[in-house]
């Protein structure tokens, strides 16, 4: 006979969301239809919006009967934002969706779901697809269970879907907010580095890809706070030890991700240049993303359609 108790724990679990909003009048609706139609019983939802000025304040008191709380007032930026609601959130579990980003239908649930089944777990992740400003799907994330020297060396994980205990995101301190690009890896090495994260193998959100979105319009920053993150881990006590191990691999790491996210703002020659600095220094660590180095070289070689193409096929196998 199927056991009644888990299912009965798992309805009866608080879940908090936070969405930090601001100016993104196109996508919210869709991120907040994306909570509120969970089918998760228990859910506690805040909307924290930086004083928008673009139509986001209208949706938000569309739903205003939905949410436990909601405010727009100007603040900082996402770091922020998603602090401030997190000290309202009283859900055991708790977790943030960018005002751009949706949950897929169950994603809630299946979080409650696998901290049921691992309780030393103080985060867990699921997979993650990209979508476009359109939402049509253009990639497919397909993560593996990560380790803290996986995050050390900046194995990312897709923000939207991850989940956390509350507890574990207060004794972390929260997001930092002297990190805007990063926060999130940033938070992530810090939980791992106090208990276990779980991978859950089921795909739990979208995060979408635009021009305006940071990964774009503010390429040129990921990587210089990669080496950030790595000099702030190089100076914790309970991170020294891994840090130091894993040098020359988790440096190379950094320039590996200053690579990708130069070749997604635009820039083949400076994403070549870094995923060369990342060979250099560890080659089993740039070799793991060879692709960047073609798609840098096409590119360079005015080969854009080629790309195209390449991209496009990959898109119609998802």
């Amino acid at each position: 006979m199927q056991e009644v108790k888990p299912i009965f724990f798992a309805a009866m679990t608080l879940v908090s969301i936070i969405t930090p909003s601001f100016n993104q009048v196109s996508f919210l609706e869709q991120t907040i239809r994306s909570v509120l139609d969970q089918d998760h019983f228990e859910l506690e939802y805040i909307v924290i919006d930086g004083a928008s000025t673009d139509g986001s304040v209208e949706i938000i008191k569309k739903y205003a009967d939905k949410l436990a709380y909601w405010v727009s007032e100007k603040d900082s930026g996402q770091a922020e934002a998603v602090n401030k609601g997190m000290a309202r959130a009283k859900g055991e579990i708790v977790a943030w969706l960018n005002s751009d980003d949706c949950y897929l239908p169950g994603a809630v649930r299946a979080a409650v779901e696998a901290f049921e089944a691992n309780p030393d777990a103080a985060m867990v992740y699921g997979d993650m697809l990209a979508i476009d400003e359109n939402g049509i799907v253009t990639n497919e994330f397909k993560y593996r269970q990560l380790s803290l020297d996986d995050l050390l060396c900046f194995e990312i994980i897709g923000q939207p879907a991850v989940f956390m205990r509350r507890a574990a995101f207060e004794k972390a301190g929260g997001l930092d907010m002297n990190f805007h690009f990063l926060l999130d890896h940033h938070l992530w090495i810090k939980i791992a580095s106090q208990g276990e994260i779980v991978h859950v193998p089921q795909t739990l959100a979208a995060a979408r890809y635009h021009a305006a979105a940071k990964n774009r319009a503010q390429a040129l920053e990921f990587g210089r706070e990669a080496f950030r993150v790595l000099d702030w881990a190089q100076e914790q006590p309970d991170l020294t030890g891994p840090a130091k191990r894993l040098a020359r691999r988790a440096r190379a790491s950094a320039h590996r991700v200053d690579a990708r996210y130069l070749l997604d703002g635009g820039h083949p020659s400076a994403s070549l240049a870094a995923w060369m600095r990342a060979f250099f220094i560890h080659p089993p660590t740039a070799l793991k993303r060879m692709n960047l180095f073609v798609s840098a070289l096409l590119m360079l070689m005015g080969l854009q359609k080629m790309r195209a193409w390449i991209l496009e096929r990959r898109k119609r196998l998802l």
